[in-house]
Order: structure tokens, then C-alpha cells, then sequence
């Protein structure tokens, strides 16, 4: 069964050329443009990251899995301005013409001041808070510049013809800035049109104009339930269906504009269809996509509705792709069904023509998984390749499905990306939820044109999580190769399993060393039944129920050369706020009087911690702030008198010290009850 396309009949759509002069107007243009990826650049640039990745990372055999990476600058330097002298921290130092197309930082309330000097002008074009210039406060707001899950992302492009320095102040009290900004470096001779605030106050209404499409991105597209053309399809198990196919009849080649599929399925069993039934296209002859549907569309692992500029779910279960995928001569679509039940399918593809040129590449998208990765706890375990390619192209975008079976943090690992024979990444990340656009572990649903979340099962950052990230200006060309490796950095021991579809344009010569494995889809398999708050390292107490705000999990704490902790961990309690309860369960085994004593941890970001036993206050409120992170040593926080038996001990924020940032963090590494004589 298969559906014949013609392509004489369709209309002719227009192709945006790239302007022999780059400018805000211009890259404001091929941000929009969806057929702008699918020809290698001209311009020609390459794609380059700066971030605060721990510079101790020299190599794979010296310190590669370092994750102290706030605060980490090219240098500092005194400036004086206006009579009056100040430090700067340099974050970006590039010779020109290149231009900024991405800028991700954390959701702390930083007092700092972000510069950006172009051209070696020692006036700054940008001067601004850095929250409020990458946090939607100041030039542009969503989708170009917001906060989601606590990152926070700028998505305005910021050409320069010259040179770009960017620069943050105030330090001293910021120490715990995590940055990343992603530049293009042009070839040199290009024309480049150097932003100025004036140039982009004479674009506001093309700004806005661009914010909107990207916002609608997808929003006609083929409804199934009530729009034609659409095919109903049934693919049987262990069977594969081809359910269109098509030959160019026009010269000039065309291109898929959509592709729209909706599985007749409820429950597990859909859950299960999306996994293991694969998508294959076939281009010229050439496969080039091979992926489960679930993970195809970036929802990963079930019906997770979300929105981004390339592809998109809706709560019906619709999947909806918008990626531009040229071709010159034919294309077959198939559905291959590895499951043990039949699939039900309905489904259209939009067609547009294409003008296909010597830069012209094809689509493809990959994936493959891992189960059970040995992680070691607190510590980088291994670099996952995400895709190795050869050949020359253009890398586009990703998502990632992880199987987490443990509530602690997952995602510690740094991207390191190499492009054409680099020994050492020009991508070094900072973590791997800051590569996805969000920050400090935070489980919670975003979606934007640029990345997503549309799944965080939890509780905490257990179960199954997706992430995604398309790149529309921050695109990565390649001529000769390209290797993108993602370590696995949890702070718990445990096993982990990661999926990943990646997406990317090539030539017909450029190959992929990710191979086709049908026994990879079989079966979706799901953690254990989570029933209890957290499986603790940490010996002497239980916990029975989750903390009355927040989240708790196990913290590696081995990455601090500050002082030691008990079996290099400790417990965590984060997003807690004044008045929130943490209750542990102490047994008891003889009547006597007791002093608890408590190694706690300190930090610039932790609260003020008062105990109780047995719902009575002991001791006084215990200050945790300090300006780095330190274990206090063994305190003791009071007596009392107890009778054999089971006591809770109640952990209580009340409060922060004036200088501390306000998170009101709690790290106990130990606590004892211990007999008095």
C-alpha cells in the first residue's frame, strides 16, 4: 500500500538568498528562513562556544571530567571610565567578522553589569545587567531573550565587523556566574554590518515580525481529523509499510515542508508504538532517516505535547515535523513496526519545490541508545557520543531521552564538541541541562523555538526526562568532520539509560558512524516503581516522606578540594524556602541523654538551618553561609533526654544571612545521636 505524489502541479516557493552583507536584518532573515540549513553557509563561517567550563580540564588523561565551572574568565582587566576605575571579567574575546547567535547564563539575580565592545570601540554597544540583556529585560523579550527552568537564553544576534569583547563586572560578589556564549566566525573579507542600538531600534518592527513567526511555527499545519490529503495506514508486527513514495517531474527539485502522523493507540501501547516503530526515509535512493517516532518528533519517550521551531505534539497525540528535507529525484517514506503489536497510522506529507544548487544538502536524522551505563557518583563516568560524521555539513540539532533510576541529578556532564580535526573541543559546556537552555536541574516543563523540556517525570530528576535543542543561527558547518560527545556526570551511583536522535545536513558523500539497531526499540522499558523519597547513602537516619518544599537528593561532593566530606556526598535539600520541614527518623536503642552533632555543609547560596527532636527546638539557629563551599567539621547543636524508641528529627529553614544569595540550600553530610555519660 502506498500513496503516489506528483510535484508538477505545486507552486512555486520563494528561496531567501543569503545578502553579500551580513547585518541584523539580514541574519534576523535566515534565522526564519527553514530552507536557509539545508545549503552549506556562503558566507562561510564556523561555529565557536565560549563558556565557564573548569580550565582544569586539559585532557582526557588530565582532570577531563572537572566540573568547576562557574566564574571561569579569559582574565581580568582595570578599566577606567568617566574618572572612575573598575574591574572587568572577560567572558568573549573574538576578532572579527563573526557575530554572537547565542548567550545562555543562569537565573541567578546577579549584580553584575554585562559589556559588549565591538569593533575596539571602548564604549560599549551593550551596557546592561546581565540578567535583565540574556533574561527577556532589556532589548528583546521572549522567544528571543527569557528564563526557562531557571536558564536563561538571548537569542538576538549581535554582529561585528572587527572584534567583540564581552565583559561582566562586580565579581567579587558574583562568583557563581555559569556562562555560555556561541559566536560564528566569517571568513575574513566578509562584509559585516556591526550592530549599534540605533540600527536596532530602526528594526523593532522586524524584530517583532521575526519573534512572531517563531511563535507560530507550525500552527497550519495539516490537522488529520479534519484536513486532506491524509492516508490511514496499518502496520503489522514485525513488518515494514512503504506509505508514500514520489519521483520529481520538475527539474528543479523539491523538498518535504511536513510531515504529519498521528498513531491510533492508547495507554502503553502507544507509549510502546512511538518507540518501536521507526520512521525510515529514503532520499535518491539514500537512507538518511532511521528513528522511533516518539523520539523523531522530540517528544521522546510517549505523548509529550510540546511546541519548537522545527517540530512539534499536540496533546491529541499529533506528531508534526517541520524540518526542510531537499531532494532531486525521488523519496520513500516507510514505517517499520519492531513491536509485537499491529500499529495504526494516519498521516500526511506537504511538499514544496526546492531550487537545488551545488549547496544543497540532505536531511538526515539518527538515533541510537545505551542502557544501563555504570555511573560512580559524584564524578564524570564516560564520554557518550552522541554522532560522529564525515564528510562535509551542517549539524542542526538533538534530543536527548534519559532513563534515570535514581532521584539525584543526572546531568552534570559537559558537551564537547569537535569540528574538523580538533584535538581539543571549540564546544566545551558547562552542564549538560545549560546545553538544553535551562539551569540547575530543574524538572519542570519549557518549550521554546530554541530548546525544550517537554518531559520530567520525577519526583526530583527521576524516571524519564527529554531534552531538545534545534539550532537555528547556531548551527555547527563542518568540511571534513564532526564528533559530539556528552558526558555522563551523576551525582549518584547508579545506572542510567540515554537515547538520541541527532539532526543534521549533509552532502551525498558525508556518512555517519551511528548504525540502524532494531533491537535497541523493542521494548521501552520503564524504572521501578518509585515509592519512597530518596535511597540514601548517608547511614544512621531514614526518610519516610519528601521535605514540605523543595527537592533532596544525594550531592558527589569529591569535585571540592575545600575540605572533606564523609564518603565524598552529602544530602542536599534545594528550592526549599522559610518554613519548609525536612523530617529524618532516628532509632533510639537505650534510655539515656543524647547530644545530636551534625556535619553540615556551607556556601554562598545556603540557608539558616534549626533543628528539632521530637517536635522540641534544640540549639540555635546554625548560619550556613560562607562565600565558597566547605563542610563545617563536626558540630554539636544540644542535648536532651530520650527513652528507647524512633524520634524525628525536623530540619527547618528560617531564614538566610544578608550576604547570601537567596536559595536557602541545606547540606547535611552527617548527623548523630550520640550517648551522653
Amino acid at each position: 500500500m502506498l500513496k503516489q505524489i506528483s510535484l508538477s502541479v505545486l507552486l512555486l516557493t520563494a528561496v531567501t538568498l543569503h545578502a553579500q552583507t551580513v547585518s541584523l536584518s539580514s541574519l534576523l532573515d535566515e534565522m526564519v528562513d527553514y530552507d536557509a540549513v539545508t545549503r552549506f553557509p556562503e558566507p562561510a563561517f564556523v561555529c565557536v562556544q565560549a563558556s565557564s567550563y573548569d580550565r582544569a580540564s586539559k585532557s582526557p588523561n588530565e582532570n577531563w571530567f572537572a566540573n568547576n565551572d562557574a566564574s571561569q574568565f579569559i582574565r581580568d582587566e582595570n578599566v577606567t571610565a568617566g574618572g572612575v576605575e573598575r574591574k572587568e571579567w572577560v567572558l568573549m574575546d573574538a576578532d572579527g567578522p563573526g557575530a554572537i547567535v547565542r548567550f545562555w547564563i543562569t537565573s541567578h539575580h546577579y549584580k553584575s553589569t554585562l559589556r559588549v565592545y565591538l569593533d575596539g570601540n571602548t564604549t560599549p554597544a551593550i551596557e546592561a545587567n546581565v540578567g535583565d540583556v540574556v533574561g527577556g529585560k532589556f532589548l528583546v523579550d521572549s522567544p528571543l531573550s527569557e528564563e526557562n527552568a531557571r536558564g536563561r537564553n538571548l537569542y538576538l544576534p549581535i554582529p561585528y565587523a572587527k572584534h567583540c569583547k564581552v565583559t561582566v563586572d562586580d565579581m567579587p560578589t558574583q562568583k557563581n556566574l555559569y556562562y555560555q556564549i556561541n559566536y560564528r566566525n566569517y571568513a575574513k573579507g566578509t562584509n559585516i554590518e556591526t550592530f549599534t542600538l540605533d540600527n536596532f531600534k530602526s528594526l523593532v518592527n522586524k524584530v517583532e515580525t521575526t519573534k512572531k513567526k517563531l511563535l507560530s511555527a507550525g500552527d497550519n499545519f495539516v490537522n488529520l481529523t479534519k484536513e486532506t490529503p491524509k492516508s490511514a495506514f496499518v502496520v503489522p508486527k514485525g513488518s515494514s509499510v512503504l506509505l508514500h513514495t514520489g519521483k520529481v517531474t520538475i527539474p528543479s527539485g523539491a523538498a518535504f515542508q511536513q510531515i504529519v502522523i498521528k498513531v491510533d493507540a492508547e495507554g502503553e501501547k502507544l507509549v510502546q508504538a512511538l518507540r518501536s516503530t521507526v520512521l525510515s526515509i529514503k532520499f535518491d535512493g539514500k537512507e538518511t532517516v532511521w528513528c522511533p517516532l516518539g523520539d523523531f518528533f522530540g517528544g521522546g519517550v510517549g505523548i509529550n505535547p510540546y511546541k519548537s521551531w522545527y517540530s512539534r505534539v499536540e496533546k491529541d497525540g499529533t506528531l508534526i515535523s517541520l524540518w526542510r528535507m531537499p531532494f532531486q529525484k525521488s523519496f520513500e517514506v516507510s514505517l517499520i513496526n519492531y513491536g509485537t503489536e499491529d500499529v495504526k497510522v494516519t498521516n500526511s506529507i506537504k511538499l514544496d519545490e526546492y531550487k537545488w544548487n551545488k549547496r544543497s544538502m540532505y536531511f538526515h536524522a539518527n538515533w541510537h541508545q545505551q542502557r544501563e551505563i555504570e555511573t560512580i557518583g559524584g564524578n564524570g563516568t564516560v564520554d557518550w557520543n552522541y554522532a560522529k560524521l564525515c564528510g562535509k555539513g551542517v549539524f542542526a540539532g538533538d534530543a536527548l531521552s534519559v532513563l534515570n533510576r535514581d532521584p539525584a541529578w543526572w546531568g552534570e556532564g559537559d558537551e564537547k564538541i569537535y569540528v574538523d580535526n580538533e584535538s581539543f573541543p571549540s564546544h566545551f559546556g558547562t552542564g549538560t541541562e545549560d546545553y538544553y537552555g535551562y539551569a540547575w536541574c530543574t524538572p519542570e516543563f519549557f518549550e521554546s523555538p530554541f530548546h525544550f523540556q517537554p518531559r520530567a517525570e520525577g519526583p526530583n530528576n527521576y524516571g524519564n526526562t527529554t531534552n531538545g535543542r534545534v539550532r537555528l543561527l547556531d548551527t555547527i558547518p563542518f568540511t571534513t568532520d564532526f564528533r559530539f560527545d556528552m558526558e555522563v556526570w551523576h551525582w549518584a551511583k547508579t545506572k542510567i539509560d540515554y537515547s538520541v536522535v541527532t539532526f543534521w545536513y549533509g552532502f551525498e558523500q558525508t556518512t555517519t558512524d551511528v548504525q540502524n539497531r532494531s533491537e535497541q526499540v523493542k521494548e521501552v522499558q520503564s524504572p521501578v516503581v518509585y515509592n519512597t523519597p530518596m535511597s540514601l547513602n548517608i547511614p544512621g537516619f531514614k526518610i519516610e516522606k519528601l521535605p514540605t518544599g523543595g527537592r533532596i537528593q544525594v550531592q558527589g561532593m569529591s569535585q571540592y578540594t575545600t575540605g572533606k566530606w564523609d564518603n565524598n556526598d552529602h544530602l542536599w535539600w534545594t528550592d526549599g524556602q522559610p518554613g519548609n520541614r525536612l523530617e529524618l527518623l532516628f532509632d533510639v536503642e537505650k534510655d539515656s541523654k543524647y547530644k545530636l552533632v551534625a556535619k553540615l555543609t556551607k556556601a554562598r547560596d545556603y540557608g539558616i538551618a534549626q533543628f528539632y527532636i521530637n517536635g522540641k527546638k534544640i540549639g540555635e539557629p546554625i548560619d550556613l553561609y560562607n562565600p565558597e563551599v566547605v563542610p563545617t567539621g563536626e558540630i554539636v547543636i544540644g542535648t536532651t533526654e530520650l527513652k528507647t524508641g524512633c524520634y524525628p528529627i525536623t530540619v527547618v529553614i528560617t531564614g538566610k544571612n544578608a550576604n547570601a544569595d537567596a536559595k536557602y540550600m541545606i547540606g547535611i553530610d552527617t548527623l548523630q545521636l550520640i550517648t551522653v555519660e
